[in-house]
């Protein structure tokens, strides 16, 4: 239970920072709890979302962005695939940012 409680402490301080910016926080929805095993962000394009990901690196803040999606992946090429727009929507803005201080 304490360390839910230290990555929800670290989730309300990502979302209380991110509120002013056009950066999105993604929070638990309602009536959830989430245990905050990764924070995410969504930024408005991939620009951002390349250029964040540069900046937080260099700063020595390992960010990531969100897996690919698994009809990308080599077993999976050549695999049934239907409209997947709003998957490819959020690949190309979400990131997953620290969920520890350390």
């Amino acid at each position: 239970e304490e360390f839910i409680s230290i990555k929800r402490e670290i989730a309300s301080k990502y979302k209380l920072f991110f509120e002013s910016s056009e950066i999105k926080f993604v929070v638990e929805p309602k009536e959830s709890r989430s245990n905050y095993w990764l924070n995410t962000l969504i930024l408005k394009d991939r620009k951002s979302r390349d250029e964040f990901l540069e900046y937080t690196n260099n700063q020595g803040v390992m960010t990531r962005p969100v897996w690919t999606l698994m009809n990308k992946l080599p077993m999976f090429r050549d695999s049934l695939c239907y409209d997947i727009s709003n998957s490819i929507w959020l690949e190309e803005r979400v990131v997953n940012i620290p969920s520890s201080v350390k």
